[in-house]
């Protein structure tokens, strides 16, 4: 068995070597929650990748939030970016959530204002379970090459080809995915703040200067919102975060992240 990278509690208590189920339990309750890591000089990606910065610890944690999650919400740009395959979680992510009623993998939703994808990849072709698809009008002409692979949503659009984020999370909603776990990218994450669709940002801070030309996490036109400092925890130099709507729930909750 992996040993797991040890996570300990600072705010808002102090605690040591906490388990599974105990950071599991914080974060079991519906949420649109975007989830991201960083540098400390704020870098989101390292060699063009977010998976270039993640750690140990991130990376427990990340596996942590899919298993409570309904549905996994990634614009197309950082599937393709990410190297993003089937949306499928480990054998003891598939055992806690069929022993909690959950479908034993959560739902892949992709969005596409053109939907220019490739219906052979593995995300359609290995599915578990076929993704959502959301597109604008524009991408409606390519949806019948997805017929029996996808769920193909038509949205309306914030910005000329852009996919509106109000719309797919309250389209998400409707379709029964209470718990919206959103891991990128930075365009798609600026347009649900612009719509004021978060209700948490899960975000890890890797202990290193990255330097470089790395983008922000959010992208788009300013959006400023107030949210309250909900968790901290560390991991050796590493700091899981988690900054929560002054509306959300106030059970204090273990914060990760790891997406683009």
């Amino acid at each position: 068995m992996t040993e797991l990278i040890a996570i300990d509690g600072l705010y808002p208590a102090a605690e040591t070597g906490l388990t599974d189920e105990a950071l599991l339990a914080e974060l079991d309750h519906p949420a649109l929650r975007a989830n991201f890591v960083s540098s400390i000089d704020g870098a989101m990606t390292r060699d063009g990748l977010s998976g270039g910065l993640s750690g140990d610890a991130d990376k427990r944690l990340f596996g942590l939030l899919r298993r409570v999650t309904d549905v996994v919400l990634v614009a197309a740009g950082t599937v393709r970016d990410e190297g993003y395959t089937a949306m499928r979680v480990d054998a003891a992510s598939v055992q806690w959530r069929e022993a909690h009623g959950k479908p034993a993998h959560p739902v892949f939703a992709i969005v596409s204002g053109a939907l220019d994808l490739d219906e052979d990849a593995e995300i359609f072709t290995d599915a578990p379970v076929p993704p959502i698809l959301f597109t604008t009008r524009a991408g409606a002409a390519r949806a019948s090459r997805f017929e029996g692979l996808a769920h193909v949503v038509i949205i309306g659009e914030h910005a000329p080809g852009r996919v509106d984020g109000a719309q797919v999370a309250e389209a998400l909603r409707t379709l029964g995915h209470t718990r919206i776990q959103c891991e990128g990218g930075p365009t798609f994450l600026g347009a649900l703040l612009a719509a004021d669709a978060v209700d948490e940002l899960c975000l890890t801070i890797e202990p290193t200067l990255e330097a470089g030309s790395s983008r922000r996490i959010a992208a788009g036109p300013s959006a400023p919102r107030s949210m309250r400092l909900a968790r901290v925890l560390r991991a050796g130099e590493t700091l899981l975060l988690r900054y929560a709507r002054g509306d959300s729930p106030s059970v204090p909750m273990m914060l990760s992240s790891s997406g683009a």
